[in-house]
C-alpha cells in the first residue's frame, strides 16, 4: 500500500489530494444528528423521574418516600431499584443490540444500521409516551436501547470514514455535539413540561420521536461511505463518492489505500476472533475497552442521568433543580465547541489530560462541600451560597468532561481500528460503554445512599487512574489517516512489541492480515 499520507508526529493531515468540501461537512453534520437520540434520552430520564405526577403513577413508593422525609437521609430519597431500572434498562438493550449492529454495519452498510436505530427509537418513544404501566415503560426503554445501540455503532464509524484526516476529530465530535444538544433540549423540555398541570411527563418522553424521525430521514438521504461501498464490491461507486467528498478528480493514492485495506479485510473471516486473539490488534482492543469503561467512571452520568434528582436530593427546590440541570446542559454544549476547535489543533492527549485534572479537582471540592453540609447522616440543608458553589464546580466539572472524555470517548475508538476489525471494535466500544452506563444508571442512587459524599471522591479517584492511563499508553492520533494507524502503535514504546514489522510495510497496518 502507498504510504505517503502518514505523518509521524501526528500533525499535518496527510498528503492525499483534495480538501475539505461543503458536501462532506453537510453530510457529517446530518449524520451526527444521530447523537440526538442518545443525548435526548440522557437528559430526559432524570427530569422525568423527578416529576411528582410520574412518580405517583408508576413509582408511588418513591413518591411517598420523597414526601415522608422522617427517618430518611438526604442521600437516600430516591433509592429504588425499579425506578433505577427505568433509566438503566435502555443501556442493557443497547449493549446487546450493539453486537447485532456490528454485523449489520459490516454486511449492509452504515446507513442501514442508522435506519434501524432510528426506527427502533421511534417505536420506543411512542411506547413510553402512551405507557399505562411500568411494563410498558420498560418495553419502550428497551426499544430505545436498541435504537441507541445501532446509532452509536454506526454513526461514529460513518463520520470517521467520511472525514478527511486533518479535520476528522472536529467532524467526529459533531456526534458528541449532537449528544450535548440533545441533553440541553431535553432539560429545557423537562422544565417546560414540569409546569403543565397534567401529563407533562408524556410530552417529555414522546418528543423523543423527533430525533428518531431525523435519524430515519437522514439514513435515506445520506450517501454511504467509500469504505462501506468497497466492502460490498461497489468499486466504481466508491471511487466516485471519494472524488465527491474530497472535491478532487485525482484520488488515486487514497483510493488505492482504501482498496488495499478492503482486500485485506475481506481475507479476514473471523474479525471477532482476530480482534481478541491477534497481537497486532491488542492496542485497538485495549482502547476500545478501556476508554468507554473509564468514560462512565468519570461520574458524568451522575450529572446527566440524575441532575434534577441529584440537585433535588441536595436541597434545591423543584424548579431550581430543573433550572440547574439546564445550566449544566448549556455548559456541556459550549464546552463541546471548545473540543471541536482544539482537537485537530492541539491533539487528543492534551485534552484528555487537562480535562482529567480539571474533573479530579472539581469532584474533590464538590464532595467536600456536600460532606461539610450533610456529613454522614444526610441531615442538613445547603445554604444558597453553598448551593451556588456546588453548582459552579459541577459546571466546571461538566466543562472538563465535555472537551475531553465526552467527545474523545467516541472519537478515539472509532479512528484507531483497521477496516477489517472496525465494526467489531466499535461494537466492543459501544457494548462496554452501555454495560457500565447500565451499572451506573442502576446503582448510582444506591451508591449515593451508602457512600454518601464519598461517592464524589470515588469518581475522582477513578479519573486520576484514567488520566495516568492516558499519559503512559495513548499515542497522539491527530492528523493520522485512519488506515495508517499501525505506524503510530509501532512507534510507541509500549505497544510496539505487539505490532509486527510487516503490519506497517508500505505505510499501513493493512498490508498483512494473518488468520488465527
Amino acid at each position: 500500500m502507498a504510504g505517503g499520507a502518514f505523518v509521524s508526529d501526528g500533525g499535518g493531515g496527510g498528503s492525499y489530494e483534495g480538501g475539505v468540501t461543503g458536501f462532506v461537512i453537510i453530510t457529517c453534520i446530518v449524520a451526527a444528528m444521530g447523537g440526538l437520540l442518545f443525548g435526548y434520552d440522557l437528559g430526559i430520564s432524570g427530569g422525568v423521574t423527578s416529576m411528582e405526577e410520574f412518580l405517583s403513577k408508576f413509582f408511588p413508593e418513591v413518591d411517598r418516600q420523597m414526601h415522608n422525609a422522617k427517618g430518611e437521609t438526604a442521600y437516600c430519597k430516591f433509592d429504588n431499584q425499579l425506578l433505577q431500572l427505568f433509566t438503566s434498562s435502555l443501556y442493557l438493550a443497547a449493549l446487546v443490540s450493539s453486537f447485532a449492529a456490528s454485523v449489520v454495519t459490516r454486511k449492509y452498510g452504515r446507513k442501514v444500521s442508522m435506519f434501524i436505530g432510528g426506527l427502533a427509537f421511534l417505536i420506543g418513544a411512542l411506547f413510553n409516551a402512551f405507557a399505562g404501566n411500568v411494563a410498558m415503560l420498560i418495553i419502550g426503554r428497551l426499544l430505545l436501547g436498541v435504537g441507541v445501540g445501532f446509532a452509536n455503532q454506526s454513526t461514529p464509524v460513518y463520520l470517521s470514514e467520511m472525514a478527511p484526516a486533518k479535520i476528522r476529530g472536529a467532524l467526529n465530535i459533531g456526534f458528541q455535539m449532537a449528544i450535548t444538544i440533545g441533553i440541553l433540549i431535553a432539560n429545557l423540555i423537562n422544565y417546560g413540561t414540569s409546569q403543565m398541570a397534567k401529563n407533562g411527563w408524556r410530552v417529555s418522553l414522546g418528543l423523543a420521536a423527533v430525533p428518531a424521525v431525523v435519524m430515519v430521514i437522514g439514513s435515506f438521504v445520506l450517501p454511504d461511505t467509500p469504505n462501506s461501498m468497497l466492502e460490498r464490491g461497489k468499486y466504481e461507486q466508491a471511487r466516485a463518492m471519494l472524488q465527491k467528498i474530497r472535491g478532487a478528480d485525482n484520488v488515486d493514492e487514497e483510493f488505492q489505500d482504501l482498496c488495499d485495506a478492503c482486500e485485506a479485510a475481506k481475507k479476514v473471516e473471523h474479525p471477532w476472533k482476530n480482534l481478541f486473539l491477534q497481537a497486532k490488534y491488542r492496542p485497538a482492543l485495549a482502547f476500545c475497552s478501556a476508554i468507554p469503561f473509564f468514560q462512565q467512571f468519570t461520574g458524568i452520568n451522575v450529572i446527566m442521568f440524575y441532575a434534577p434528582v441529584l440537585f433535588k436530593t441536595l436541597g434545591f427546590a423543584d424548579d431550581a433543580s430543573l433550572i440547574s440541570a439546564v445550566i449544566t446542559g448549556v455548559v456541556n454544549v459550549v464546552s463541546t465547541l471548545v473540543s471541536i476547535y482544539a482537537v485537530d489543533r492541539y491533539g487528543r492527549r492534551i485534552l484528555f489530560l487537562e480535562g482529567g485534572i480539571q474533573m479530579i479537582i472539581c469532584q474533590i471540592i464538590v464532595g467536600t462541600l456536600i460532606g461539610l453540609k450533610f456529613g454522614t447522616t444526610g441531615s442538613g440543608t445547603l445554604t444558597p451560597a453553598t448551593a451556588n458553589w456546588v453548582l459552579a464546580f459541577i459546571c466546571i466539572y461538566v466543562a472538563g468532561f465535555a472537551w475531553s472524555w465526552g467527545p474523545l470517548g467516541w472519537l478515539v475508538p472509532s479512528e484507531i481500528c483497521p477496516l477489517e476489525i472496525r465494526p467489531a471494535g466499535q461494537a466492543v466500544n459501544v457494548s462496554v460503554n452501555m454495560f457500565f452506563t447500565f451499572l451506573i444508571g442502576q446503582f448510582f442512587l444506591t451508591m449515593l445512599c451508602h457512600m454518601k459524599f464519598g461517592l464524589f471522591y470515588f469518581f475522582g479517584g477513578m479519573v486520576l487512574i484514567m488520566t495516568v492511563f492516558i499519559y503512559f499508553l495513548l499515542p497522539e492520533t491527530k492528523g493520522v489517516p485512519i488506515e495508517e494507524m499501525g505506524r503510530v502503535w509501532k512507534q510507541h514504546p509500549f505497544w510496539k512489541r505487539y505490532i509486527p514489522d510487516d503490519a506497517v510495510i508500505g505505510g499501513s497496518e493493512q498490508t498483512s492480515v494473518k488468520e488465527v
